[in-house]
């Protein structure tokens, strides 16, 4: 027989002496059968499912979950807040005149008297100078005392 008689498969190995393909013994399971280790009706009934997490599992790790969770930034005060309006609204300021003298956006002082923002001791300290009132500390709505003479 020639090179030219045999016909190639792809995918196929060709095996010395042109054996077949067919298992050598008993797969495992067919031996765990003839020791009784399985039975013809076992069956893997939670396939696809995670056992390991499934009734009070859930509320166990959510529990965990909050309890490791951080708190979220604490806002500007409410008291805060209006003091800036009161304080910009004395001294002729719009949100966006006010924004322009500390360099900052006119969104950032609306966010402050709405007291959505996350406090930043810089753009207080900056309010305090323009307004003249202070935002922080005891006394907050207090007008700002200069160094004494």
């Amino acid at each position: 027989m020639s090179a030219w008689d045999q016909t190639v498969v792809i995918g196929q190995k060709v095996r010395p002496g042109g054996g077949s393909s067919a298992p050598r013994g008993p797969t495992a399971l067919e031996r765990a059968k003839q020791v009784g280790a399985v039975k013809e009706n076992d069956r893997k009934t939670a396939a696809g499912t995670n056992k390991a997490h499934q009734g009070t599992d859930h509320q166990r790790i959510a529990k965990l979950d909050r309890e490791n969770e951080v708190p979220p930034p604490p806002r500007v005060a409410p008291s805060v807040g209006k003091t800036i309006g009161q304080g910009r609204q004395a001294k002729g300021l719009t949100q966006k005149e006010l924004g322009t003298k500390i360099n900052e956006k006119p969104n950032v002082i609306a966010e402050y008297e709405s007291g959505k923002a996350i406090p930043n001791p810089q753009i207080l300290a900056k309010m305090e100078r323009v307004l003249g009132v202070k935002l922080r500390g005891k006394d907050i709505g207090a007008p700002l005392g200069g160094p004494k003479k």
